[in-house]
């Protein structure tokens, strides 16, 4: 555990009091330096989730980029006025691009408390600090009062939730009615036996993944309505590989910034992710559903 992990604030301290191994595990993971260096410097420190490939050539800033903008171009009536809860924002790409484009307000919530420090220096740096406010906290029980927000956004972090039900269950609680829930997540298949990913799931620590059928039926029995289901899986065989390209082409540099064991690990683990993909037993969208 790194430096950084050990001197969070009090208040943070506080706030994960009563989290579970598997948010925990995340946490920890996250505020690692070798994991923080590996997305500052491979995925670009803005976006730190699967990418929307138009070319061979796009970069995987651009291709990340380009998820946040498509799902932005699906939500429809964002006013300066909208109030935008993002769950596992990371570094808060996506929040600054909202703002930046729409002129609203967000809310970032995220587990890890390195990232969120990046996040506000960016916000700062890039001038939308007086309209972003970043939170350390777990989705699982979300820090804010019942009807809360318009929208609730999140970009391949609920996976990472040990009780993903319950997520949902929160996110229908702090939107307001009529809200609108819009998610991308790392999923497997449907129907696919969860024992062909275990080399996956190891990596994660974690005994599943969600599908799309799963977020559909569990969003439809707590009262949403399924506004839009796209499957582009496509984009997530071809984004895990051009990282490990990425990594690969640059490994000399990257063991002296996160050591050779974690980018060694991290080759192995988005090799998996790969051929996981090439065998159909993992899907990958953008999910909207209405409250």
């Amino acid at each position: 555990m790194n430096l950084d992990h050990d001197q969070h604030t009090d208040t943070a301290a506080a706030d994960n009091a009563g989290w579970d191994e598997a948010t925990r595990i995340a946490e920890t993971y996250y505020d690692s330096d070798p994991a923080d260096r590996f997305y500052r410097h491979i995925w670009g420190g803005e976006d730190i989730h699967i990418g929307i490939y138009e070319t061979d050539h796009d970069s995987v800033f651009d291709a990340s980029r380009r998820t946040v903008a498509w799902m932005a171009d699906r939500l429809g009536g964002v006013t300066s006025e909208t109030k935008i809860l993002d769950i596992g924002a990371g570094y808060g790409g996506a929040a600054r691009y909202l703002v930046k484009r729409f002129g609203c307000r967000v809310d970032c919530l995220n587990l890890s408390e390195v990232q969120n420090r990046t996040n506000r220096a960016l916000n700062t740096a890039q001038g939308v600090a007086d309209r972003i406010t970043v939170l350390h906290g777990s989705f699982e029980t979300i820090p804010a009062t019942d009807e809360s927000y318009h929208v609730v956004w999140s970009e391949d972090a609920i996976l990472h939730s040990a009780d993903r039900a319950r997520v949902l269950r929160e996110v229908r609680r702090v939107l307001k009615p009529g809200g609108t829930f819009i998610m991308t997540d790392p999923m497997q298949a449907d129907g696919v036996d969860t024992a062909l990913l275990q080399p996956v799931l190891d990596r994660l620590q974690l005994p599943s993944l969600g599908s799309i059928g799963f977020y559909r039926e569990t969003a439809t029995a707590l009262g949403f309505s399924v506004v839009a289901v796209e499957e582009l899986t496509e984009h997530l065989r071809r984004h895990y590989a051009r990282v490990g390209a990425l990594l690969r082409t640059r490994y000399d540099e990257m063991i002296k910034l996160a050591t050779k064991e974690y980018c060694d690990r991290m080759l192995t683990g988005l090799d998996n992710w790969v051929a996981a993909a090439d065998h159909g037993r993992l899907a990958w969208g953008i999910l909207q559903f209405r409250k």
